[in-house]
């Protein structure tokens, strides 16, 4: 009965949070924040049809056809539909990451992530037998140049969360400004 009576406390301080919040937020941040809103909504509607579906496809290959372990392309579908609903997931944790810490942008490195997962799917539905070499070249150099921007993302985001704890200990420790710089040679 207890953790009952905490969630709701949480919940309202958290609803009332929100409210203070979505009032000190301009025009367009309301909209901006609206919009995100209804993105999620929809996401977590498509997502949930899409689940249901793959449930679907499921119960009736086990019931009604048996699963064939020699029929790839059934494997195939079903690994598929899993990664839709994996990549919708993805999409909507990353707005609400957006909406809760009032960011303008989604992050290019969250965008990247999507694609290449995006990308893992295609390669996963891939029939060999109609695909052509240039297709498969396409794809590999999609998810090669894709990797490549999200590690050089991923080495700027290091770099700057780098330097602000650098600054941040610069800031509480005075006397370490003036210590001089020791040089590597």
């Amino acid at each position: 009965m207890e953790d009952l009576s905490m969630k709701r406390s949480w919940q309202s301080r958290d609803w009332s949070r929100f409210i203070k919040l979505f009032r000190g937020l301009t025009f367009y941040e309301r909209f901006e924040q609206a919009i995100i809103l209804t993105l999620i909504a929809l996401i977590m509607l498509v997502t949930a049809i899409a689940t249901i579906h793959l449930i679907s496809a499921v119960w009736h290959l086990v019931v009604d056809v048996g699963i064939d372990p020699i029929n790839q392309t059934i494997f195939q579908a079903i690994f598929g539909a899993i990664f839709t609903v994996i990549i919708a997931l993805e999409f909507k944790h990353s707005l609400l990451v957006v909406l809760a810490q009032h960011e303008n942008v989604i992050r290019v490195r969250t965008i990247v992530l999507i694609a290449l997962l995006a990308i893992a799917r295609k390669f996963i539905l891939l029939d060999m037998h109609d695909v052509t070499a240039m297709e498969l070249f396409a794809l590999s150099a999609a998810v090669l140049a894709l990797g490549v921007v999200y590690w050089l993302v991923r080495e700027q985001d290091a770099r700057v969360a780098r330097d602000a704890r650098e600054q941040a200990h610069l800031e509480d420790n005075p006397a370490a400004r003036c210590e001089p710089e020791r040089s590597s040679s």
